[in-house]
């Protein structure tokens, strides 16, 4: 059976396998005309076929003709050519389905001050198919919140049945999210409780999250812990997000009792916290100069793990770098890049800033250096001070380092000015 398998399998000679193709050929024929009726017709089939596959590849080219007009709303800079072209293309799907053009152009529009082209062109979109969806209108209530037009996201909510558009939870919050920014609390509060029951919403944990966020950046934190308690007696838990909101809010006061006090009755309750917890109270270690107890939660989160994030040793290594430590803030750097991670511009950034104020003028360099390489440039005033430090020493290669720190310097895009170039070469020359 093997042998036979093998025989099966194996290459056939070019004579016999050039018979095998035209008799293939013959046969698929023979089959289309018995099909068609006559030759003859079955030309007229292939003809007519490759007919529509051209109109099919015409079809397409016509659908990428649209796709320049995102290009022409990015490029443009005129307020009011800007409304013009997006008016013109209110029913082109590539655009309208574009989450980037529609919040780009409302954007510009709301920095020149064209709040009246806004509405012009949000009001329009309502009227538009996809004015059914909820998702579609809920990206209307946050455009107006975005750019500032709180009135319009509120009615644009209260209109939704005019255009066939359901209610749920999802559009309470986006409407309740904009309607936040007022910072009107008897306006949130009617909002928050006489809507719900009007059009039968039940608020989810999003909502109060929403409130209790805002009543923090209003200050009023004993406001925002009782809310999160009453809702907690009506059946909605407390998330780690809601936590997470309290205790940065009250660490930022430097109520640290308190924080702590809720990171305790988090975990008591079941609810552990994220790597956005730990950050928050790490960030209040460094603040109040405990670098090695925000270590000891960097290690916590690595038992538990959790896996601590580009922040989570960013702030571990300027915390070691602020109470002068610079052998740890090094080693933190080096579990950082142990982990697998990469710098980014705030590892740059600060390690290259505290190691100039420590005179690690080599270790800034290197740093510096690569930094540039990879598209981010530290301040010209950090680049002088690594160029006075480097100068400072004298040797030759301090200063063909010096040197190739200004070539990379001239890379930067947008460019560091003329007269900041030249401060950086006068240095050099002045060596």
């Amino acid at each position: 059976m093997s042998d036979l398998s093998n025989v099966l399998l194996a290459p056939l000679p070019p004579a016999i396998e050039w018979v095998v193709k035209k008799v293939s050929q013959n046969m698929l024929t023979l089959r289309l005309v018995r099909r068609f009726g006559t030759r003859s017709r079955l030309a007229a089939v292939s003809c007519a076929g490759n007919t529509s596959k051209k109109a099919l590849v015409s079809k397409r080219k016509r659908v990428k003709v649209d796709e320049p007009a995102l290009f022409r709303l990015k490029k443009e800079k005129n307020p009011e050519k800007l409304f013009q072209l997006f008016k013109e293309n209110a029913h082109n799907k590539i655009v309208i389905e574009n989450r980037y053009a529609f919040e780009d152009t409302v954007s510009r529009l709301a920095g020149a001050g064209r709040f009246d082209y806004i509405e012009n062109l949000l009001e329009h979109q309502k009227t538009l198919p996809q004015g059914r969806r909820e998702g579609f209108i809920i990206r209307i209530i946050m455009l107006y919140g975005k750019a500032g037009m709180i009135q319009n996201a509120i009615k644009t909510f209260y209109d939704m049945h005019l255009y066939g558009c359901p209610r749920t939870v999802k559009s309470f919050n986006a409407a309740l999210k904009v309607l936040t920014q007022s910072h009107d609390m008897k306006a949130i509060e009617s909002f928050l409780w006489d809507v719900p029951e009007r059009f039968s919403i039940n608020i989810d944990i999003l909502s109060v999250n929403t409130i209790i966020s805002s009543f923090c950046s209003m200050g009023i934190l004993e406001k925002a812990y009782l809310f999160m308690v009453e809702m907690e007696k009506l059946g909605i838990s407390p998330d780690v997000f809601t936590y997470t909101i309290l205790i940065s809010a009250f660490y930022k006061v430097n109520r640290w009792q308190i924080a702590d006090g809720l990171w305790n009755l988090m975990v008591r309750k079941g609810c552990m916290p994220n790597v956005a917890t730990f950050n928050v109270r790490i960030q209040f270690m460094v603040n109040m100069r405990f670098a090695w107890e925000a270590n000891k939660l960097l290690q916590l989160m690595k038992r538990i793990g959790i896996t601590p994030d580009e922040v989570t040793y960013n702030l571990v290594i300027k915390g070691f770098f602020l109470v002068e430590n610079l052998p740890m803030a090094k080693r933190i750097y080096s579990a950082f890049h142990g982990a697998g991670f990469k710098p980014n511009s705030r590892i740059y950034q600060t390690m290259i800033h505290y190691l100039c104020r420590a005179g690690d003028f080599d270790l800034s360099y290197s740093m510096c250096k690569e930094s540039m390489e990879n598209n981010w440039f530290p301040s010209s005033d950090i680049i002088k001070n690594i160029l006075e430090g480097l100068c400072k020493d004298g040797t030759e290669e301090k200063m063909r380092n010096a040197r190739f720190l200004v070539i990379l310097a001239k890379k930067k895009i947008p460019p560091f000015s003329t007269e900041t170039l030249d401060a950086m070469r006068s240095i050099i020359d002045r060596s």
